[in-house]
């Protein structure tokens, strides 16, 4: 309204400073006022000359003049304010900046807007931007206590942002190499921003700060399902049912990637590191540094991490499908079976993984001794025997011979009871 009203405004005010300066131009005198005395009669003559008095002149011309620089003086000074203003509306629009989200979320520091610029291409904006100095205040400087898990690229910890509000802070670590989390990150927080599942992780925004990245979730009070598996508790606090409610979960989310998104998204980075878990225990798939479009080809990109959880295919030939995920979807169901690692490491052999135990799952006399001492005589036995068999489809070396997430999904629902989402009603 402001920037459309000044030029109207300026041009009324130039053109009444013309016709101010024009009048005072032509205002005249007769000479015989100027300078003869006054005279009883006068007799018919040639007509009386005028002239204009140079002083008035002087003085009328350099009230034009001051009017004029004045009006200039405010016409600039308008510009100026309305160049700012741009200028701060197009700032806060470039770094993605909601300042309605939350009070602690303002804007990042000069370093940036370059992986803004870029996120803000597909995000449109929409994401807020915390401060460095913010996060580290509210994980105590990243301190050791306030770890929720830890993963091949960076920890999760727990961070309070005020009484009533708390997150969890993904702090990525590039292991020297930068360009690895850079890529990583812009992929995560591209999909994150697009993807939105009960079962999928929600991202609430991401901190810029020198080489740190740090992307802040929602807050998961459990951690991950690895550190609940194989941390101190060696999965104690997991019961039979929680498990399956886990299992059930991650399909739901796989299932939500594979058939409900436009293309489908593959993963491709699933293991119980990635699987995070809230207070009540329902997992949510995280990570998404390595997601990308089904049947593409993602053997240029570099992968570290565990590969026992990745399908032969996908190592040898970098092909990307569904398939990739069912496998490694497969290994975690084996993790929740045996209660061991995609991939143990003894100290005097060569590291095994969980996936030869598959021969084993198939000698039903055998399988409850077999089973990860917590949960061990917790379950119906027919139960346990479906979902081994569906574990062991899951890990098969041919991927044709895997089954779609859905029809896995489908198996185990009537496993779980109602009260946790699924369809078994128990009497």
């Amino acid at each position: 309204m402001l920037r459309s009203s000044v030029p109207i405004w300026v041009l009324c005010f130039s053109f009444f400073s013309l016709a101010v300066f024009v009048s005072s131009t032509s205002q005249e005198i007769p000479i015989s006022q100027a300078y003869s005395p006054p005279v009883r009669a006068q007799s018919p003559g040639p007509p009386i000359v005028k002239v204009v008095l140079r002083q008035d002149l002087n003085k009328k011309i350099l009230i034009a003049l001051i009017a004029s620089s004045t009006l200039l003086c405010v016409t600039v000074m308008l510009l100026l304010y309305l160049l700012l203003w741009r200028y701060s509306y197009m700032k806060n629009s470039f770094t993605g900046i909601n300042p309605n989200h939350h009070p602690d979320s303002v804007r990042s520091s000069v370093s940036t807007k370059p992986i803004a610029h870029k996120i803000d291409s597909v995000t449109k904006g929409t994401i807020p931007v915390y401060e460095y100095q913010l996060l580290e205040s509210a994980t105590n400087k990243f301190s050791e206590s306030n770890v929720l898990s830890r993963g091949g690229r960076g920890c999760l910890y727990k961070a309070c942002l005020d009484e009533k509000s708390s997150v969890t802070v993904k702090r990525l670590d590039g292991g020297g190499d930068t360009d690895i989390i850079e890529k990583q990150f812009e992929n995560e927080v591209d999909w994150l921003a697009k993807i939105k599942h009960q079962n999928i992780i929600s991202m609430l925004g991401f901190s810029v700060y020198r080489q740190t990245r740090c992307i802040v979730y929602e807050m998961m009070q459990n951690g991950s399902l690895e550190s609940l598996l194989h941390g101190t508790s060696q999965g104690s606090g997991l019961t039979w049912q929680l498990r399956m409610k886990i299992a059930v979960d991650i399909a739901r989310g796989l299932e939500y990637l594979h058939e409900h998104c436009n293309p489908p998204v593959v993963h491709r980075d699933l293991k119980s590191s990635n699987i995070l878990l809230d207070s009540h225990f329902n997992a949510k798939i995280s990570d998404f540094g390595y997601a990308a479009v089904s049947m593409t080809q993602g053997k240029n990109l570099k992968l570290n991490g565990t590969l026992g959880n990745r399908a032969s295919e996908y190592i040898v030939d970098g092909k990307v499908t569904d398939k990739n995920d069912v496998y490694s979807f497969g290994v975690i169901l084996l993790e929740l079976l045996l209660g061991k690692k995609s991939v143990e490491k003894p100290s005097t052999t060569e590291p095994e993984s969980v996936v030869t135990w598959v021969p084993k799952l198939s000698d039903r006399a055998n399988l409850p001794n077999i089973l990860d001492p917590a949960i061990k005589g917790s379950m119906d036995l027919k139960h346990l025997y479906q979902v081994a068999a569906v574990a062991v489809l899951c890990v098969q070396p041919e991927p044709s011979y895997r089954p779609l997430i859905t029809d896995v999904l489908h198996s185990l629902i009537p496993l779980l009871p109602l009260e946790l989402g699924g369809s078994l009603r128990i009497l």
